[in-house]
């Protein structure tokens, strides 16, 4: 707690030269009473910021408001969820109020019961519902001081429910050094900077509560305190010898250390029986006077702690029962003032008394063993495998570590590093230590190959960092699997996370040699290889030849991923989806990965689920979207030096650009893609840029480029083995080989999707398949293949595919001299490209217009004469009172394309609604 210009609580007092802070905070308090909302107070260590809060409590109580309070604990900072147990313990009794999926996760989170372990989205939603259940009673201010000291869990939670107070009648005000960093998402919530008392407000303060001190001290302590109310309170009373005016004043006595010095020296002049307990409830941390009991001590009586309260070190609060430390540094000077032996002693002491708590127990018997014990490391490794479930990735971490330092063997201990080091990649996203710690777990086994999980992390570390050696990454997987007793155990954490890895590592790299050793791992996995796993090899691994078990397998998972809550999952089936078109099944799941990634600081969630949200938006035509998603995941991507991820973002953007005519960009994005990933091997991404370029060739009609790019991901004639991007070029290597000449070539390429079963993987590769059918067939054929394409039902979640098979088809048909039907398909297609922004697109289709005998309007410009067939005919079906729905039936569109027509083509006539389209398409018709 901090000094804040204020005598201590319970004395008469003001606070001195906080005028400007009181109203701040008063009016906070004032304006969460009615509708919600968080602020943060920041500022230097002992400027005041506890006192402030101390105020707020007070005031809110004045006016009516339930005040609960709580503090982060600097031993509590590895114990999930403690924190947050402080701020809800006094709302307990509302919990069996709660829906039981929000009751059970905030019992298992809590310790209250035993269960499923949910995500922390879950607990944050559960406790936000716990304190406006509360509020309707009264409304309601949490307090939460030293923000930096809560458990990481704690923080993730507590600032995402901070975020959604507003209309809640739940204030949360809280507290942290301005310096020092904080799991507490910070973004978003109000943040109020205390700054040192001026030094008018100082003397004021110095003369009200030390008017005794000689003139020099003073204006000393003025000099040196620089402001600071703790100091200026603090100091006089270390400086007590000073005050006499012939007491010399010490030269040099930096603030921090006379700080400690104030307060070791209070805590020094207490009796040692005073001394003891305030060390267990140091080293305890939860403030639950049962604790003491653990000393021997009369848990009701606790008179042994009455000379610390009268010292103003310590108070017990009589709401909550609880004992409270008045400053933080107080409670360092205890720990600091006492033995290791001393300290080990009371964490023995508490590992027992803590029985009931495995968690703190273990942490408990940690702190109190020096060397090797096994008992111990098993005890704290599975702490971390409970918390990790509960979703606090940093206190697993932690947990690990300290289980490494106490493991006997060098086996265990290179294990449990490596594994802390592969949970901080792969779910913290956090690189900077994986070098290290993989540097010590190699070491720790004496150099030796290490065990599976090391290499699980080596691999992390060389495909997030930026390396991005595949090849390497390979190797290590491959013979770190390979080292495993036979046959391999699938229900081992350790083996699957390998093969996940593996199979990506594969796929980045296209080569279907690359593939063998997971076919044969596969082979040796026992009793079977799990559904993700299993799927990852049969849709990702060569798509094209996907079999339909397969597939129906995917769908089948697809069918409940909306309730599937481990985010690593929802990766991988999102992984397993992409080539086969299933992404927009994996939509809604991935959203909430990216918000709890968001939420709790997960950076490689949340870039990964940008990855295929931003493939989905390009295929449903969402492109703006795409362009924020891959902005945001680019700078992640580079902020944290995740260069192969970066490189995705770039081929999101050029894709983009392709479609919509920037030959500049599309260069710049491809160069760059190119130039990273061709001697790294990752050949992914140079089939990537190859499939850009060909876009942006075929928009500017640039055949001849077009046919090179895209043959140089699939040849013609052949759908290119253990190559997924062979499926997004299929049409691009058929319209180019047509449009240079190559019919045989492009004949061998529609052969080779009909032999391989593409129609029946998706939607898309139906319409597809048909429409390039429809390209290499003679005029009379080639109409009804267009025909069967665009009867494939569903392809409108494509509409940049649906456009250009439209624009194909509209182009065979006036090549046939059916104009009419040909200004249909060309109009839809203008529609869908100008809607896009693809303009070199929508170029082609209005030449194609025009050279039906149409006018086509410029885009952009207004009047009817702006419309394209299409958006007439719908102008007029709607100015006759057709809904949406009846106006799809009719044009054989979907009522959403209808709606997006509709906004497209008011400003065009100047109008805002369809009530107005009438009398707009009335005048145009005069004219």
């Amino acid at each position: 707690m901090d000094g804040a210009g204020l005598p201590p609580a319970g004395s008469a007092g003001r606070l001195v030269g906080r005028e400007y802070d009181l109203g701040v905070i008063r009016g906070f308090v004032d304006e969460a009473r009615g509708s919600g909302g968080a602020l943060l107070l920041s500022g230097d260590a002992g400027v005041g910021k506890t006192v402030l809060l101390d105020a707020a409590a007070a005031y809110a109580r004045d006016v009516g408001m339930r005040v609960v309070r709580a503090a982060g604990v600097e031993f509590e900072s590895t114990v999930s969820f403690a924190g947050l147990h402080q701020v809800l313990h006094p709302l307990l009794t509302g919990l069996e109020r709660l829906a039981e999926p929000y009751r059970g996760a905030l019992s298992v989170a809590l310790g209250l019961a035993e269960g499923a372990p949910s995500d922390q989205l879950l607990v944050s939603n559960a406790a936000l519902t716990l304190l406006v259940q509360a509020a309707g009673e009264c409304p309601l201010l949490v307090v939460v001081d030293d923000l930096p000291w809560l458990d990481r869990a704690s923080a993730v939670v507590l600032g995402i429910v901070a975020r959604r107070l507003n209309g809640s009648r739940v204030g949360f005000l809280g507290a942290h050094r301005a310096e020092e960093g904080t799991f507490f998402e910070r973004g978003g919530v109000p943040d109020h900077h205390v700054r040192p008392l001026d030094a008018t407000a100082a003397a004021v303060l110095i003369q009200d509560r030390f008017p005794a001190l000689a003139p020099r001290v003073r204006e000393r302590l003025l000099d040196e305190a620089q402001g600071n109310p703790l100091a200026l309170l603090e100091l006089p009373i270390a400086l007590s010898d000073t005050r006499h005016p012939a007491s010399p004043v010490p030269e040099v006595l930096p603030l921090s250390r006379r700080l400690q010095a104030v307060f070791a020296s209070r805590v020094t002049a207490l009796p040692a029986p005073t001394r003891s307990l305030l060390l267990y409830a140091a080293l305890d941390g939860t403030g639950e006077l049962g604790v003491l009991a653990a000393a021997g001590a009369d848990p009701t009586g606790v008179r042994d702690l009455a000379p610390a309260e009268r010292a103003g070190l310590v108070h017990v609060d009589d709401g909550t029962g609880r004992l409270e430390f008045r400053h933080p540094l107080t409670r360092s000077a205890v720990v600091e003032l006492s033995t290791s032996g001393q300290r080990r002693d009371v964490h023995r002491a508490l590992a027992e008394f803590r029985a009931d708590r495995p968690e703190r127990r273990a942490w408990h018997l940690a702190h109190a063993t020096v060397g090797p014990s096994e008992d111990v490391a098993g005890l704290l490794e599975q702490v971390a495998r409970d918390i990790v479930r509960r979703g606090d990735a940093g206190g697993a971490v932690a947990a690990l570590l300290r289980a490494a330092e106490l493991s006997p063997r060098g086996y265990e201990r290179s294990r449990r590093i490596a594994e802390a080091a592969y949970l901080g990649a792969d779910l913290t996203g956090d690189l900077r230590d994986v070098p290290r710690l993989l540097e010590e777990a190699r070491k720790a086994d004496g150099g030796l190959a290490g065990p599976l999980v090391a290499a699980v992390a080596a691999a992390h570390h060389i495909l997030l960092s930026g390396e991005g050696d595949l090849a390497t990454a390979h190797r290590l997987l491959v013979g770190a699997v390979e080292m495993q007793d036979r046959p391999y155990d699938a229900t081992d954490t350790a083996m699957l996370e390998a093969l996940h890895n593996l199979t990506w590592v594969c796929h980045a790299r296209e080569r279907a040699e690359v593939w063998e050793p997971v076919r044969r791992a596969f082979g040796l996995l026992v009793p079977a290889v799990p559904d993700l796993l299993a799927l990852s090899l049969d849709a990702m691994a060569d798509p094209a030849r996907a079999g339909r078990p397969a597939l129906e397998r995917l769908d089948a998972l697809l069918a409940s991923l909306d309730r599937e809550r481990d985010p690593v999952r929802v990766i991988r089936t999102a992984v397993t989806s992409l080539y086969v078109d299933r992404l927009p099944e994996c939509r809604t799941a991935l959203r909430r990965v990216l918000r709890e990634g968001r939420d709790s600081g997960s950076v490689t969630l949340e870039i990964q689920a940008l990855v295929f949200l931003g493939r989905d938006c390009f295929a449903s035509g969402e492109w703006d979207e795409l362009e924020r998603q891959a902005d945001r995941g680019r700078r992640l991507g580079e902020a944290h030096s995740y260069q192969l991820m970066s490189a995705e973002f770039r081929y999101q953007h050029a894709l983009v650009a392709a479609a919509r005519g920037d030959a500049t960009a599309v260069r710049t994005l491809t160069d760059e893609m190119v130039l990273w990933a061709r001697p790294r091997g990752t050949n992914f991404l140079l089939s990537s840029a190859s499939h850009a370029r060909a876009l942006a060739a075929l928009g500017r009609g640039r055949f001849e480029d077009a046919y090179r790019h895209a043959s140089a991901v699939s040849p013609a004639g052949e759908l290119a083995s253990h190559v997924p991007a062979a499926l997004h070029v299929v049409m691009d290597v058929v319209e180019a080989a047509v449009r240079t000449g190559r019919l045989a070539e492009a004949a061998a390429h529609v052969a080779a999707m009909r032999d391989a079963g593409l129609a029946a993987i998706s939607p898309r590769l139906a319409m597809i398949v048909n429409a390039s059918a429809a390209l290499v067939a003679d005029d009379a054929d080639a109409i009804g293949l267009f025909e069967e394409a665009l009867a494939v039902p569903g392809t409108d979640r494509w509409p940049f595919e649906l456009a250009r098979v439209r624009l194909a088809h509209g182009e065979r048909l006036r090549r046939a001299k059916s104009t009419t039907e040909a200004r249909t398909h060309l109009g839809a297609a203008l529609d869908t490209f100008e809607s896009l922004g693809a303009r070199p697109w929508a170029a082609r289709a209005g030449n194609e217009l025009r050279a039906t005998g149409l006018t086509v309007g410029p885009a952009g410009g207004s009047g009817l004469a702006s419309l394209t067939p299409q958006q007439r005919e719908i102008a007029l079906l709607a100015a006759a009172g057709l809904t949406n729905k009846q106006i799809g039936e009719r044009l054989f569109l979907s009522p959403r394309t209808v709606s997006t027509h509709l906004h497209q083509l008011f400003p065009k006539l100047g109008v805002a609604s369809r009530a107005a389209l009438r009398d707009a398409l009335g005048d145009g018709e005069e004219a």
